[in-house]
């Protein structure tokens, strides 16, 4: 089962662990009140400066165990969809991969293999507080395989001992001890060790009600409630059961309370309590494993269902922005100019700014692909693309149009926008006039140059594009290498070629 300790402070946002802290001690008024202010705005909404997955596989927990599945089922899957654990290897990976193991546990597969995966990937980072919180969810959902079956079976208990016998070497304190000690207490009782499991869930009982840890609380008590059974004490175990019950069901770990309810009915039918008590809890048993399964297997098909489709639409994105981008110089091509430049001409208009388009043709790129070879020439043009990166800003729009010829869409500019366009052209034609052309093409008789047109707007962009080509036909036309800006006042009849 899912564990919170102040491992998670610093990783997820305080008011979300305040959530948690107050869910966990059964204070469920405030915790409702306090889960419905940090989603107020939206569930999904996570600051710049928190890990997204980790923060929303904490949001759908809360919401599951407040009992807003289809919220709980929509954070996951949005967690889901941005958990990358092949490329990222961190200690917030590890925990989301944890928590979303634990809103799997129905799944035994899944939830093992994302468990699994989460303590290897806290081994790699070397963070033992990571490792300890994620070996104690592993270990707990092992224990989880024998004592919802009923079954002893050696291997999944001999495998929870482990994880937390080395959740206890890496010297804890606090929540993940006092559970750890819950948890493997219960495991001991399976493997008829039951001095010892008395020993740890006695220990953990003395920590968890000093600290307000109700679910800790209920995992101790439900381990002695297995204590006194096996020690043929039936009333004190079904008080002790009942008692974790009641705590379970304080803090709405649906799962606990399945478990313990089945071994509390076991207990009353020993006791030959009264048949329609017996009957009743068995019914309400039987409606949590019902309930429990649905929910369990609806969350799996969700987020296998948003893991084909995130799949699949990141094979369209990637598809599509391939066919948006020069594959030579890996700028924007005509389809990305079409697609982008309008957007972004109306955004600046917007804000107040006068939106520039400038269009660039390279100088005697003809005498470089003829004297050097077509290689030659590409290689300048990757050049030209990487001078365009380094004087225009991330926000402006950098095309390679057609052969030797780029468009700049720029984006608003603070200040004067009346004298951007030229100013940025200027910077990109002295950039390109000074740059050491030898390292790239060796030694030509004449190197590039661009000759550059510029156009102001408000326009469209088909406007905006023949007006910066009227002055780029002035440029070429005045000498090559240099800026023409359009206006009224110089639009008049161009020469015939």
């Amino acid at each position: 089962m899912e564990q919170d300790d102040p491992l998670l402070a610093g990783r997820i946002p305080e008011q979300d662990r305040q959530v948690r802290l107050l869910l966990d001690s059964g204070l469920i008024e405030q915790c409702e009140a306090a889960f419905d202010d940090s989603v107020a705005s939206a569930p999904n909404l996570v600051g710049s400066e928190w890990n997204r997955p980790i923060v929303l596989v904490n949001r759908a927990i809360l919401a599951w165990r407040l009992g807003r599945v289809s919220l709980a089922l929509e954070l996951a899957a949005d967690a889901w969809t941005e958990l990358d654990a092949e490329k990222h290897r961190d200690a917030e990976t590890a925990h989301a991969l944890s928590m979303l193991g634990y809103l799997l546990e129905g799944h035994s597969a899944p939830a093992l293999e994302l468990l699994s995966r989460a303590v290897r990937i806290a081994r790699e980072v070397g963070d033992p507080a990571t490792l300890a919180h994620c070996l104690l969810r592993e270990g707990a959902t092992l224990a989880s395989r024998v004592v919802v079956s009923g079954v002893s079976v050696e291997r999944y208990l001999s495998d929870s001992l482990v994880r937390f016998d080395e959740v206890f070497r890496l010297g804890t304190q606090g929540a993940v001890h006092r559970r750890a000690l819950a948890s493997s207490g219960r495991v001991l009782v399976a493997l008829e060790e039951i001095d010892d499991a008395q020993r740890r869930a006695t220990s953990a009982l003395a920590e968890a009600e000093e600290a307000s840890d109700m679910y800790a609380q209920s995992i101790a008590n439900w381990t002695l409630a297995e204590v006194r059974r096996r020690q043929n004490l039936l009333d004190q175990a079904r008080t002790l059961a009942s008692r974790a019950l009641y705590q379970a069901e304080t803090i709405r770990e649906t799962m606990l309370i399945n478990r313990i309810s089945t071994d509390l009915s076991s207990m009353c039918q020993r006791l030959g309590d009264h048949v329609g008590e017996a009957t009743a809890l068995r019914r309400a048993v039987r409606a949590a494993n019902e309930t429990i399964q649905v929910l369990q297997e609806g969350l799996g098909q969700a987020l296998e269902q948003r893991r084909i489709a995130v799949h699949a639409q990141r094979k369209a994105n990637a598809a599509e922005a391939a066919a948006l981008r020069d594959p030579l110089t890996g700028l924007a091509n005509r389809l990305g100019l079409e697609r982008y430049a309008p957007a972004l001409l109306e955004r600046s208009a917007s804000q107040g700014g006068i939106p520039w388009l400038l269009l660039l043709d390279v100088d005697w790129f003809k005498d470089v692909n003829d004297g050097a070879g077509h290689s030659m020439g590409d290689a300048a043009l990757r050049e030209v693309a990487s001078l365009l990166r380094a004087e225009c800003r991330a926000e402006d729009l950098i095309c390679r149009w057609a052969g030797d010829e780029f468009v700049v869409v720029l984006a608003a500019y603070s200040g004067d926008s009346r004298t951007a366009g030229p100013a940025v052209a200027e910077r990109i034609r002295a950039a390109v006039d000074g740059h050491d052309w030898r390292q790239v093409l060796g030694e030509v008789e004449q190197p590039p140059t661009v000759s550059i047109g510029a156009a102001a707007g408000p326009a469209r962009l088909e406007e905006l594009f023949t007006a910066a080509d009227v002055a780029l036909y002035r440029a070429k036309h005045g000498g090559r290498n240099r800026v023409e800006v359009d206006g009224p006042e110089r639009r008049e009849a161009l020469p015939a070629e």
